[in-house]
C-alpha cells in the first residue's frame, strides 16, 4: 500500500519577493479595494435614494454593483491580511468558500448581463412596448432566476472541485485560490468531472430564442435585433478574455 498525504491546507504563491514589497502590496490592495467599496456603495446609495433612477436599468446596475463588491470582497481582504502578515496558507474550507463564492458572483453577473442586454433590445426596439414588458414583477423574477442559477452553477463546480482529498501538491501558483489551479494538483477524476460539466452547461446566448430575438418583426427591428446580439457576444467575449 501507498502512503498518501492528504492537504488541508494550500500554500499561496507570494507576489512579491522583500518583506517590504509584500506590505507594500498589502497597503495599495487595500487602497484600491477601500476605493472599489466606495465607488459601489455610492453607486447603489444612489440608485436607492433617487426616485428618478427607480427604472429597470438601474435596478440592474445596482445589482451588478453589489456583484462587483462581493467579488471583490471574497479575494482582496484575505490577500491584504496575507500580504501584511507574511503568510501563505490558506485553509481548504477558506479555498472552497473563496471558490464557491467567486464563482457565484461571476455567474450571477453574467446572468445578469444576459436580462440587461435583453432590457437594451426591448429599450430601443420597441420602446412603446418598454413598460408593459418590464414590468417590476418582471425584474425581480429576471433577478431570483440569476442568483438562483448562479447558486447552482457555483454549487456543482465547488462540489466536483472538492469531491476528492488533494494528494498531489498543495501549492498554487495564484496568491488567491483560483480554480485553474485547483484543477491543476487535484486528481484526474475531478479534472474529468469539470470537464464534463463545462461542456453541458447551457449557454443561454448559443440560441436566440432564449433572448426573445428571434421574433419576427420589421426589417429595420431585426437589424436592430443583431446589432444589440453582436455587441453582446463582443462584451461576452471581452469579459472571459479579461
Amino acid at each position: 500500500m501507498y502512503n498518501l498525504t492528504i492537504f488541508t491546507e494550500f500554500l499561496l504563491m507570494d507576489v512579491a519577493g522583500s518583506r517590504e514589497l509584500q506590505v507594500l502590496q498589502g497597503v495599495l490592495f487595500l487602497v484600491i479595494y477601500l476605493g472599489a467599496l466606495t465607488g459601489n456603495l455610492a453607486t447603489v446609495t444612489l440608485i436607492v435614494t433617487d426616485a428618478r433612477l427607480h427604472s429597470p436599468m438601474y435596478f440592474f446596475i445596482s445589482n451588478v454593483a453589489l456583484l462587483d463588491l462581493g467579488s471583490i470582497s471574497v479575494i482582496v481582504p484575505k490577500a491584504v491580511v496575507n500580504s501584511v502578515t507574511g503568510s501563505k496558507v490558506i485553509s481548504l474550507t477558506e479555498c472552497a468558500a473563496q471558490i464557491f463564492l467567486n464563482m457565484l458572483f461571476g455567474a450571477v453577473e453574467i446572468a445578469l448581463l444576459v436580462v440587461m442586454s435583453y432590457d437594451r433590445h426591448v429599450a430601443i426596439c420597441r420602446p412603446l412596448h418598454y413598460g408593459l414588458i418590464f414590468t417590476p414583477r418582471l425584474c425581480s423574477r429576471a433577478a431570483a432566476g440569476s442568483w438562483a442559477s448562479g447558486l447552482l452553477y457555483s454549487a456543482l463546480h465547488t462540489g466536483a472541485l472538492f469531491r476528492l482529498p488533494f494528494t498531489k501538491t498543495n501549492v498554487t501558483q495564484q496568491y488567491f485560490c483560483d480554480i485553474p489551479q485547483i484543477l491543476r494538483i487535484s486528481s484526474p477524476d475531478v479534472q474529468f468531472c469539470e470537464f464534463v460539466i463545462i461542456i453541458q452547461t447551457p449557454v443561454p446566448w448559443r440560441d436566440p430564442q432564449a433572448l426573445d430575438l428571434s421574433s419576427p418583426g420589421k426589417r429595420g427591428e431585426r437589424s436592430c435585433e443583431k446589432t444589440l446580439l453582436s455587441a453582446w457576444c463582443s462584451l461576452h467575449s471581452l469579459f472571459y478574455s479579461v
